[in-house]
This record gives structure tokens, C-alpha cells and sequence, in this order.
């Protein structure tokens, strides 16, 4: 059960009986729970118009598929092994659930093995006991001169003036001997210890501050997958976006080319009418400088073509040039085959994996609410130790030597000059910015679908009215030249009519580029991509 839920702000005058509520009841947690929020979203599209969408349920899992190109599903599916960024993203989930196990780690009993050994001597300078104890140096110090005196009597030995220094010195050398260099009050100066133990201590997680960590290193882990899967939805509309506009260059150096070739035949018919005094210098002069203004475009046409191939072989992990050969050949713009089904907004909080990600980090900020509030209670620990010491490894398993401990203890903070309700504000705040980023959130994919149904519906428009434009423009080329030839209209209305048919023809691809560049664009913004295609580690 959770105690204490709902904003922090507890009055101190409840604490002991709320405290004693709380050790009663087994598996309690200070704290708020999470609750997802609930945030109302339109019923339909604003700008879904029929024909060119459709509101059936969005089918966008393998959205690249319906463009109906294999080079880019193999770039995809390259993409999808070895884009680094996506390696980047894997590995944070691996750390956000390995985090969780840090955290979970303090739910349960500690212990550690320990093991010493010491070599010690204690001092000679050490203040003897002035008792009567004759254990020490003093007393078989004068038990020696003793022994020796009576000695020296009973074999008539005894001999004065040398009698004191010789007594004296084997009395000494006697009694250090005996004590193998003990200290002067009988000690033993040298000795070993060996020490071998265990120590365990046990927090008990009465008011769930643990419990709420790991609550929110789970809604971590959960918030590091649904970035992964951004990270793809991302990855995906990148290869597709430049794959496509790669093919767009291409077909704009065709075209260009095209004209080239055309405005070069102009120009020789000009020449030759030049020669037959048909007309003049000037005509020559005016195709010669179209000519080279159409050829003066390829370069920077090519230029974009190797930037976005450049840009492919770094999404696919690869090396900027890696796909210059395989894309070498034109091939055709790939086209998305309208309507695209985009579902209702609704579908979107749980589709978008942004939203997804919002949700958990607002579920984490509220666990972190718990673990904050946790620390106003008091802390219950069970410790122990158990080990053995002994001055001799013989005696080491002997019942002499062990040693052990064992109890609870507690601990309760009365002063900390407010930190604790500093920081449970703190994480209140905290909590209340993670609501707010992901109302943010929700309302900027909603915007970002807008946005992306209103482009590619009204580029469709402009598509067709380009294409009847490049129709009529070829047409009228036609009848400029014939008109021309002919004698019966000047050289500007070739040359006129040639560059209309020039740019309506570039236009017309930009806007084949643009529409399939408008449904990336969509079916990103609806969340598609990652549902068949992420691979969890």
C-alpha cells in the first residue's frame, strides 16, 4: 500500500501516528503513485481530406515498404544493423537496466568477508605495576639475586667484591631470557593476531525508499527503450529522406542534361542560319550564354547528389563514399501511392515512441517523490558479525577464539536544517516539469501530423498543376522552332520557350522529391517504423 500519496507538504504533528500506521502495515511506500495522464486530443485530423489520406487505422510499421524500392529496403536494413547512433541508444538501455540492479541491490542483506593479520610489539617503556606481583621482571629479578646469594653461602663461594656486578648481570640475563623479550610488567613484547569475520547489516525497507528507487529506475529502463525506438523512427525517415533526395539530384542532372543537348542543337542551327544570313550575330550570342547558364547548373547538381550519398554511408555506419558506386546509376524517384491511412490522433499517444518516453520519465520524477520523502522517517537496520581472532593459527577453530555480535539499530534525523523538505520540494518541482514536457509533447505531435498532412496534401495539387505546365511548355518548344524556322517569329521566343520548358521540368521533379519527401515526413511524424523492426538487447 502507499501511505502519504498526493503532493508532499506532511504536518509534523501526524508523523508518530502515521509512523506507527506505517510499521504496522507490512510493504508500505511514502509517496504519490503514478497515474499516466490523461490528456483529451482532437476526435479527427483538421487537414485529413479524402483521397490523399484516409482515417482507417494508420499501417505504418513498415511504412518504407510501400515506396516500392529494393535498394532502399537493403540501405534500411543496413541502416538498422550498424547506425551507430542506434548502437548508441542500445547501449543506454543496457545501462539504465543495469542501474536497476544497483538499486535493487540495497533490498536485500549485505555482508562482507573480511580477514587480518598483524604482527605487534608493545613497549618497554611501558610504567610497571607496583603491586606485589612477582610475575615480572622486578620479581625474578630479586628471586635470582636471592637464589644466587643462598647459593654462593652453601658452597663457601661467596666473594664480596665481585659478587653484587656478577649476581646482578645473570640475575637480569635470566629473567629477560624467561620472558623471550618481554615488556616490564611481564607481558609479551612480540606476538602475532590473526583475524578472520563476517559483518552483515540489513536495511529494512519499512517506508519503501528503495522500493520507490527501483519504481523509478524501471520507469528509467522503460523511458531508454522508447528513446531507442525514437532513435530508429529517426534513423529510418533519415536513409529514406536522402536516399530519396539522392535520386531527385540525379534526375535533375538528367533533365539538365537534356536541355544541354537540346539548347547545343539551338545553338548549331543558329550558327548555320548565321551562315545563311538568316539572322544574326545576336541570336548566336543569346543561345551560346543559355547554353552555358543549363551547363553551368551540373556541377552543383552533382555536388547534392555526393552529399546525400556522403550522408547515407554515415547512417549506415559506413564510410562517407561507400555508396557513391552502388548509387551511381539513375534510377527512378520513389513515389508513396496515396491515401495513406493516419488513423485518428488518439492512436498517437500510444504509437509515438517520444510520447511513450515523456510518460515514463513523468513516472519516474513521481517515484523520485517517495525516495525523497522516505528519508523524514526513522532507519531500521538488523547487523551481526561473527568471526574468529587468536594470537596462533593452531587455535583458530577453537571456541576460545570466536567472537560475535548481532542486533537492530536505528537511526532517525531531527536536525538536518531542512534539506530533507528542501528536497522533497525539489523532486516535486521535478515532477511537475516532467507533466509539463510531456503535455508539451503530445501537443507538438500533433502539430508535427498537421503540419505533415497539410504539405503533402497540397504538393499532390501543385504536382498536378506542374505536370500540365511541363505538357503545354514542351508543346509550345514545338511551335517556337517551327515558327522560327519557318521565318515568321524571332529567335527570343525559341529561346523563351526553351526556358520555361527547362524549369517547369526541374520544378516538376523538385515537387516529385518534395511529395515523397512530405509522406517521410508523415509517417514519422505518426510514429512508424519501429514496432517489427527494433531489436531488443
Amino acid at each position: 500500500m502507499t501511505l502519504f500519496a498526493g503532493r508532499p507538504g506532511l504536518d509534523v504533528r501526524t508523523y508518530p501516528i502515521r509512523v506507527l500506521l506505517c510499521v504496522g502495515l507490512a510493504g508500505c511506500a511514502v509517496g504519490p503513485d503514478h497515474e499516466p495522464p490523461q490528456r483529451q486530443v482532437p476526435e479527427r485530423w483538421s487537414e485529413a481530406e479524402p483521397g490523399v489520406v484516409t482515417t482507417r487505422p494508420a499501417e505504418v510499421a513498415e511504412w518504407w515498404t510501400t515506396l516500392n524500392d529494393p535498394m532502399l529496403n537493403a540501405l534500411i536494413e543496413r541502416a538498422v544493423r550498424s547506425n551507430i547512433n542506434l548502437r548508441i541508444a542500445n547501449a543506454r538501455v543496457r545501462q539504465a537496466r543495469a542501474q536497476r540492479g544497483v538499486v535493487a541491490a540495497d533490498l536485500w542483506p549485505q555482508a562482507d568477508l573480511s580477514g587480518s593479520y598483524n604482527y605487534k610489539g608493545t613497549s618497554l617503556n611501558e610504567k610497571p605495576e607496583t603491586s606485589g606481583d612477582s610475575s615480572g621482571v622486578g620479581g625474578q629479578l630479586l628471586d635470582a639475586v636471592s637464589d644466587a646469594t643462598g647459593s654462593a653461602i652453601a658452597n663457601g663461594s661467596l666473594d664480596p667484591s665481585g659478587f653484587a656486578s656478577d649476581v646482578v648481570s645473570d640475575a637480569v640475563s635470566g629473567a629477560l631470557d624467561r620472558n623471550d623479550g618481554g615488556g616490564a610488567n611481564g607481558t609479551v613484547r612480540a606476538q602475532n593476531l590473526f583475524e578472520v569475520g563476517f559483518d552483515a547489516t540489513w536495511e529494512l525497507d519499512i517506508f519503501g525508499g528503495v522500493r520507490r528507487s527501483v519504481e523509478a529506475a524501471e520507469a528509467e529502463i522503460d523511458a531508454a527503450e522508447e528513446d531507442r525506438r525514437d532513435v530508429l523512427v529517426t534513423l529510418l525517415s533519415e536513409v529514406a529522406r536522402n536516399y530519396v533526395e539522392a535520386r531527385g539530384y540525379q534526375r535533375q542532372i538528367s533533365i539538365a542534361r537534356e536541355n544541354i543537348a537540346t539548347q547545343q542543337k539551338t545553338l548549331d542551327l543558329t550558327r548555320i542560319r548565321l551562315d545563311g544570313g538568316l539572322t544574326s550575330e545576336l541570336d548566336v550570342a543569346q543561345a551560346k550564354a543559355q547554353l552555358a547558364s543549363t551547363q553551368s547548373e551540373v556541377p552543383t547538381l552533382e555536388t547534392y547528389f555526393r552529399q546525400a550519398v556522403h550522408r547515407l554511408g554515415v547512417l549506415l555506419g559506413e564510410h562517407p563514399g561507400t555508396l557513391l558506386a552502388d548509387l551511381s546509376t539513375e534510377a527512378r524517384i520513389p513515389a508513396s501511392p496515396p491515401p495513406i491511412p493516419v488513423g485518428v490522433p488518439s492512436e498517437l499517444l500510444r504509437r509515438r515512441p517520444d510520447i511513450r518516453r515523456s510518460e515514463r520519465q513523468l513516472a519516474a520524477a513521481t517515484a523520485e517523490i517517495g525516495v525523497a520523502t522516505a528519508d523524514l522517517f526513522p532507519k531500521f537496520s538488523l547487523t551481526g558479525s561473527f568471526g574468529s581472532q587468536t594470537h596462533d593459527m593452531q587455535h583458530f577453530l577453537d571456541r576460545r577464539s570466536l567472537f560475535w555480535s548481532v542486533g537492530p539499530s536505528v537511526s532517525w534525523p531531527i536536525l538536518d536544517a531542512g534539506r530533507i523538505r528542501a528536497n522533497i520540494e525539489v523532486q516535486d518541482a521535478i515532477q511537475q516539469e516532467a507533466l509539463a514536457r510531456y503535455e508539451l509533447t503530445v501537443l507538438t505531435a500533433l502539430e508535427d501530423v498537421e503540419n505533415a498532412l497539410a504539405a503533402y496534401q497540397r504538393e499532390h495539387v501543385r504536382y498536378r498543376h506542374l505536370a500540365d505546365a511541363v505538357a503545354a511548355n514542351r508543346r509550345a518548344v514545338i511551335l517556337a522552332n517551327e515558327r522560327y524556322v519557318a521565318g515568321v517569329a524571332d529567335f527570343l521566343s525559341v529561346l523563351e520557350a526553351e526556358r520555361s520548358l527547362y524549369a517547369t521540368q526541374v520544378q516538376l521533379v523538385q515537387s516529385t522529391t518534395d511529395t515523397t519527401l512530405h509522406a517521410i515526413t508523415l509517417y514519422k511524424a505518426l510514429g512508424g517504423g519501429w514496432q517489427p523492426v527494433a531489436s531488443e538487447p
